[in-house]
């Protein structure tokens, strides 16, 4: 066997099972990130009304119900107004419902993620179904309408849960099902299937050449060994491992709901609405207070770190929490903007949020590195096989 056949062939194999899936899970990666940040960042702005209907090419947010739709365009409604959307251009999502609500110990990205759809099949949706648009109000037929621009696409969510569920469940679940089996990887896989065969049967024919032929073959089912036992106990661990990074990356965006609204060093900030919006520290959380919620699965603690509880804090005490709201008293209420996090957390959200970067960048590695194991050592047993087989 030439060596120069098998850095061939480790070439093949590296690339279209390794180098190019992986790029496209980097792919896949940051466009959930934007759909992400987007949607953190259309939150912030003020809900569409009447007043401000006629106010074209500022951003607004929009929370209503399905009304009917044509081939073009989209309506829907609240209590107050109908708004029409020109469906062109935006994006599209459906969120699946979920049985666990607003705070989660785990979640499945498989079932909770949003799905993209085509707008042409719109009209396939039940009348009444709920609706988040947020983008930019322009001119059009002579009316105020919901539109895709050049700097602001037009994003659109069906859902079916509570309102004030959907900013967590949106961050939670808005990021990638699989990043190995992404839009790229079949395509990879197929082009990479093909050249190892083409490689393997070239030289098959050629007694001296065997060995060549057969290492061709085994790159081919490469994409497999992880899936093969003893490596599988390796694969295992990875996904579990892996599925726990992610959990990590979601709660450290949740944490990070209410520090959007905060201006820098500070703790208490304005809603759109008005509101006086901020964090009260509390060293316990008072027994008769257990109703508060967290943000994040936590357990309670003895005082070690404290609480910030975040919601709406009264008029009065907003000169004496300019800061940080280390004055304990009347706890924050629940805020009538239902994108806007209300709960407690266990210590600084701030600092906690980047220990759970940490910890996700921690276990990926790990992962990474029992799944390389697991092939490994699945790939040196099937090498000894053939050898022994053939040799």
């Amino acid at each position: 066997m030439r060596i120069f056949d098998l850095y061939l062939i480790l070439f093949l194999a590296i690339l279209f099972f390794g180098v190019i899936p992986i790029a496209g899970a980097f792919i896949s990666r940051y466009k959930w990130r934007v759909f992400r940040h987007y949607f953190d960042d259309l939150r912030l702005k003020p809900f569409l009304d009447y007043p401000n209907k006629e106010q074209t090419n500022n951003t607004y947010r929009f929370l209503g119900y399905f009304e009917s739709a044509d081939s073009t365009k989209l309506w829907i409604k609240n209590e107050k107004l109908t708004m029409p959307i020109l469906l062109e251009g935006s994006q599209l999502y459906i969120l699946p419902i979920s049985k666990e609500g607003e705070l989660f110990e785990d979640f499945d990205p498989q079932k909770e993620s949003p799905k993209r759809i085509k707008w042409e099949k719109i009209a396939l949706l039940a009348e009444g179904a709920k609706v988040f648009v947020g983008g930019e109000i322009i001119k059009y037929e002579g009316r105020s309408i919901f539109a895709t621009t050049e700097k602001h696409p037009l994003l659109v969510i069906f859902y079916d849960e509570n309102d004030r569920t959907l900013t967590t469940r949106i961050i939670r679940a808005g990021r990638h099902k699989n990043e190995y089996w992404n839009i790229i990887t079949p395509y990879s896989f197929m082009v990479g299937f093909f050249c190892l065969f083409i490689v393997a049967i070239y030289f098959l024919s050629r007694p001296v050449f065997r060995f060549t032929a057969i290492t061709a073959f085994i790159a081919f089912f490469i994409p497999f060994f992880p899936l093969f036992p003893p490596g599988v106990i390796f694969t295992i661990f990875f996904r579990r491992l892996w599925h726990k990074a992610r959990l990590f990356r979601a709660y450290r965006d949740i944490l990070r709901l209410p520090l959007k609204y905060m201006p820098l060093d500070k703790w208490v900030t304005r809603l759109p609405d008005g509101k006086r919006y901020g964090a009260v520290y509390y060293k316990t959380l008072p027994e008769e207070k257990n109703e508060i919620p967290f943000l994040i699965p936590e357990k309670k603690g003895k005082g070690k770190y404290g609480y910030y509880v975040f919601g709406i804090i009264s008029e009065e005490r907003e000169e004496k929490i300019e800061n940080l709201a280390f004055n304990e008293g009347e706890m924050p209420r629940k805020p009538d903007d239902p994108f806007a996090p209300f709960g407690a957390v266990l210590g600084n959200p701030e600092i906690k949020a980047q220990n759970y970067v940490i910890k996700a960048y921690i276990l990926e590695a790990i992962a990474c590195i029992l799944l390389f194991i697991g092939m490994v050592i699945n790939i040196f047993i099937v090498i000894k096989m053939v050898i022994e087989f053939f040799i």
